[in-house]
């Protein structure tokens, strides 16, 4: 069968090689090009070296734990990430999203239901990527990449570029929930040096700007232990 150079890159990692094979099998099949890895060792080389599309990662790895791939990646990547977990407990998962996962799926699961997780974040993504223009709440908020403009009920909205730079992440990544340290990240570099409550501050400052009743707020919400994540429709 001839390879499709354009086709969607995909890194499963995981220790169970048995596990490996059925899903390498299986995506094949489906039209993705697969790689494998075994431990972070090999998973972050093959990451580094490849245009991967999508990661699928195990959390519970011998040495370097999955969670700790998740965030080497995030430091220098928004490649979606779907963790495979054997934890069904709410606050487990809640926690693999805060550190930068897409999306989750329980062990055991079907192929089909993957393959379906897998074709939903790759869509996602790519639509986040692409589009420069968008709107909410029947157009009350619209936002504007390009020109890094705001409005709000057709009026402009003067955001900083910091608070720009958030409210973006989070736009363009809707349901991913971010940790201030992410946020600090994207929005005030590596290199900042204050605390990462400063991102309380931007926060509160956004929504002052956008939410039609800040203490109630239906854009930048809240996810308590956690961080923050887009809630427009």
């Amino acid at each position: 069968m001839n390879v499709n150079e354009q086709a969607p890159k995909i890194l499963a990692v995981d220790d169970e090689v048995k596990i490996l094979e059925v899903i390498k099998a299986f995506l094949k099949s489906k039209g993705f090009i697969v790689f494998t890895a075994e431990n972070a060792d090999q998973a972050l080389e093959i990451f580094n070296n490849e245009q991967i599309s999508l990661i699928i990662l195990d959390l519970m790895l011998p040495g370097m734990s999955g969670e700790e791939i998740c965030k080497t990646i995030r430091k220098k990547s928004r490649v979606p990430i779907i963790m495979l977990t054997a934890k069904a407990d709410e606050a487990d998962i809640i926690e693999g999203l805060g550190i930068g996962a897409d999306d989750y799926i329980t062990k055991p699961f079907s192929l089909k239901a993957l393959h379906a997780r897998i074709e939903a974040v790759l869509r996602r993504s790519s639509n986040d990527l692409l589009f420069n223009k968008c709107s909410f709440n029947n157009g009350e908020l619209e936002i504007d990449f390009e020109s890094r403009s705001v409005r709000k009920n057709n009026l402009d909205v003067k955001l900083t570029p910091n608070e720009f730079k958030i409210l973006k992440a989070l736009v363009k990544y809707p349901n991913k929930v971010f940790t201030r340290e992410e946020l600090i990240n994207i929005a005030l570099g590596s290199d900042f040096e204050g605390y990462d409550r400063a991102i309380d501050s931007h926060i509160k400052n956004i929504r002052q700007k956008i939410e039609t009743d800040p203490k109630n707020p239906v854009y930048l919400l809240t996810v308590h232990g956690v961080g923050y994540k887009f809630g427009g429709k």
